[in-house]
């Protein structure tokens, strides 16, 4: 469903530019066909950088302090907003619309193998980046899709235990990997609560609201409900759905997981929801949102993170 939008949207894009093309050559009279053309594509490109830096505004009411450490320059702050407008293009304009995959079995497996989770609007195409470094280290790896695009997010379970169960047959493995982006991670601890941890090794989370985000509060759908931060930041808390999540956890489930996140994340705010109590978290900066999931940075921390896991088992 995700891909047959993502390709709309893009053919919606399309429409608007030539519209504004023949708008600029007919009404406007300009006889440049260049300028014409320059002008229609800055226009789909403006709009584009809004919603981008929209998310950026929303993300700043809501912020949490930002520790000393992990302050950025102007100029680091340039190249994250242009980090994170350059991976949001890639993913909802090409990898959305024309890279999903379900399998991607390594000849020589090394390690346990991974199932990736995809967060809110989004598909198993996000993860095309992730998925060239997981192949380039012999890592076999499935990715699910979570559908209806709105539902709530114990909707999501049925779909990733079958994913499991098929990652388990076709790979000969006792446990997998569980690797989650945003909302995925959520969905990963909603599967947990149900089905236990015997076949799950590790979860690794990228940017999961852990105790909600602010920004959820201007999204759609049941699971956009129930990963809201509720009121401002210092007296603010958990959606409902949070709270009820957390009080079916013990300390044994947050030590399975692994939880990477960015403080300067666009779409969690604050930004400490992603820190989860009890288990591993490791806090990088300058990374946008969309961006975690591409960043070689953090690719190459989620490989060792894989591979330092497997040795243990």
């Amino acid at each position: 469903m995700v891909a047959r939008i993502t390709r709309l949207l893009i053919v919606v894009q399309c429409l608007i530019g030539i519209a504004l093309f023949f708008l600029c050559l007919k009404v406007l009279h300009l006889h440049s066909v260049w300028m014409a053309l320059a002008i229609s594509v800055l226009f789909v490109a403006v709009a584009r950088l809004s919603i981008t830096a929209n998310s950026f505004l929303l993300a700043w009411i809501y912020r949490s302090e930002t520790p000393s450490e992990f302050r950025i320059t102007w100029q680091q702050a340039t190249r994250l907003f242009r980090s994170e407008f350059n991976a949001s293009m890639i993913s909802s304009s090409w990898s959305m619309a024309f890279r999903t995959f379900d399998k991607r079995p390594a000849a020589h497996p090394v390690g346990l193998p991974v199932l990736l989770i995809h967060g809110y609007g989004c598909n198993s195409g996000y993860w095309n980046g992730m998925s060239k470094q997981l192949s380039d280290a012999n890592i076999t790896h499935h990715a699910v899709n979570l559908e209806p695009v709105l539902a709530d997010i114990d909707s999501y379970v049925p779909a990733i235990h079958q994913a499991i169960r098929t990652l388990l047959t076709d790979s000969g493995s006792a446990q997998v990997i569980l690797v989650a982006h945003s909302m995925g991670g959520l969905a990963c601890r909603a599967y947990l609560r149900e089905h236990g941890s015997a076949h799950i090794a590790k979860v690794i989370t990228l940017g999961t609201p852990h105790r909600g985000t602010g920004l959820a509060n201007f999204g759609v759908g049941e699971n956009s409900k129930q990963m809201r931060w509720n009121g401002d930041v210092a007296g603010g808390g958990a959606s409902d759905w949070l709270r009820r999540l957390e009080a079916a956890e013990s300390p044994a489930t947050y030590a399975l997981f692994v939880s990477i996140y960015s403080h300067h994340d666009n779409i969690v705010s604050p930004q400490l929801s992603s820190h989860l109590e009890g288990a591993t978290n490791m806090a990088f900066h300058g990374i946008g949102h969309v961006a975690l999931g591409m960043d070689t940075s953090i690719q190459a921390c989620v490989i060792a993170q894989v591979l330092a896991i497997s040795t243990t088992r």
